[in-house]
């Protein structure tokens, strides 16, 4: 089939017939036009458009090793440094399409799928492993440009460092019998971006199952799956004028809680199972992180540009730029931009070739990223709170505008340089941004998009290779080196 266009993306989805729930009704009808996922949809529609654009076809799409079809560029496995670099644009060209607040638009599923599978041989010879069923469903997928949308966190009942699950029936979803057909799952898996509006569910398990192996599994299934519900959380959808909520409007994603009534995963379709030590170390030793983290940072400086154009146009709008707080302000976007986009290239200029020949982008690099943007992008929205002041609050809509009041507003909404309609256009963006819940949603969703900010500081800080500066320090002091 090979990439698919947007029209193939909607008729795929609608005909699924997916057991949703939105504010506790079944979602029925097509998908396309319900009103919580319409924009949504439409989005991701305009992105695989995008693949077929004369303009940019041949850096969105490569050739099938397979089938000789163009197929789309984030299922790419690199195996150069210009390799990376043509995933890079791949991704620039979708990200800028959204101004980087799609966080699920499919290269970051399509990457996580194409990590795994360029990892495969770490999962030979280990029991309870299938590395041909991951490698075959990377090749479906790939071939066939599905669409998915992935889970992996337990629901949060106890927190606490050590609890063990004791209920009579799972709370956290696991694997509770086996036949000749396969494995069978029942309980529930948190936040499922898009859950639902996807062709597919990819179920993987990260950390230490210690104690209770029936948690540690990875697999994909259809998302029509029999026993196979997803629980919409409430929407951010503000509504649906672009002029009123330009972005809840367009890219409002919904997370969803995943539900396994006893469902049958095939073994076709089964990668791992009870292993705890396999689904611990996977996602670590393979090239996971390098090419997620890869995509991320790509998605988040092109949402800091975003921002940063916003903050400049509230700047010239209310005439504001010769205050000097203001240029702080404003160069700490720039440098925390600079900053995101010099660890970008660092990580594809020190990238190297794994045990497998497959180009991975430096780590460290990526870690240090994606150490600093969940805790420079809460400033950055609170730059363009001050920035706004007042006028983030004074916002009529879009019928007032078509109103008898029209002149009142036009005459007292003004700004220095923009009519008052052009002026709430750009104060409503900033404020669906910063302050709607679709742009609160987002501040939560960067601040823990690759898990507890603490524990990745941690894990920089473990993994971070420390012992020749301390040599240096050990020369200069001429100290007796420890063992």
């Amino acid at each position: 089939m090979g990439a698919i266009n947007g029209e193939d993306f909607i008729n795929r989805l609608n005909q699924l017939n997916n057991e949703i729930w939105f504010d506790g009704s079944k979602v029925e009808g097509l998908l396309s036009e319900h009103p919580t996922f319409k924009g949504l949809i439409q989005t991701k529609a305009s992105l695989y458009d995008l693949q077929h654009d004369p303009n940019i076809k041949d850096e969105m799409t490569f050739i099938s090793p397979l089938s000789g079809e163009p197929i789309g560029l984030s299922y790419l496995q690199p195996k150069t440094k210009e390799d990376l670099l043509k995933r890079r644009k791949m991704m620039e060209h979708w990200a800028r399409y959204t101004g980087g607040i799609l966080g699920r638009s499919p290269d970051y599923l399509n990457t996580v799928l194409m990590s795994f599978a360029s990892s495969v041989s770490l999962l030979k010879d280990k029991e309870n492993c299938f590395p041909d069923n991951l490698q075959a469903f990377f090749e479906l997928a790939r071939e066939n440009d599905l669409s998915l949308t992935h889970t992996f966190i337990a629901p949060q009942v106890n927190r606490s460092q050590i609890y063990i699950e004791d209920t009579e029936e799972p709370i956290a979803a696991k694997v509770i019998a086996k036949n000749e057909e396969g494995i069978v799952i029942k309980g529930a898996r948190l936040l499922a971006t898009q859950g639902g509006l996807t062709d597919e569910l990819f179920v993987f398990s990260v950390g230490s199952f210690l104690f209770n192996e029936d948690e540690a599994f990875a697999f994909a299934i259809p998302s029509n799956t029999k026993g196979l519900k997803f629980i919409c959380r409430d929407t951010f959808i503000g509504g649906d004028s672009s002029f009123n909520h330009p972005l809840s409007s367009r890219y409002e994603e919904i997370d969803s809680i995943v539900v396994f009534d006893n469902v049958l995963v095939p073994w076709e379709r089964v990668f791992y199972y009870k292993n705890d030590e396999v689904a611990e170390k996977f996602p670590i030793q393979s090239s996971f992180h390098h090419f997620a983290k890869h995509q991320v940072l790509t998605r988040q400086i092109v949402k800091t540009e975003f921002i940063l154009g916003i903050a400049e146009l509230l700047i010239e709008t209310i005439n504001v730029s010769e205050y000097q707080h203001i240029q702080e302000k404003m160069s700490e976007i720039i440098i925390g931009l600079e900053t995101m986009k010099a660890l970008l290239e660092k990580s594809e200029n020190d990238a190297a070739l794994d045990e497998w020949g497959y180009m991975r982008p430096d780590i460290l690099s990526l870690k240090v990223a994606g150490n600093i943007f969940p805790k420079i992008y809460p400033r950055f929205i609170e730059i363009i709170q001050l920035i706004g002041a007042s006028g983030m609050i004074t916002l009529p809509t879009e019928k007032a505008f078509q109103s008898a009041i029209r002149a009142d507003l036009d005459q007292y909404l003004q700004g220095a340089n923009k009519t008052a309609e052009e002026r709430m256009k750009i104060f409503r963006l900033a404020w669906d941004l910063t302050m709607s819940s679709f742009g609160t949603r987002q501040m939560q969703y960067e601040r823990y998009f690759f898990g507890d900010p603490i524990r990745l500081s941690s894990d920089l800080y473990k993994t971070y290779p420390k012992k020749e500066y301390v040599e240096v320090i050990n020369n200069f002091l001429n100290l007796k080196k420890n063992d």
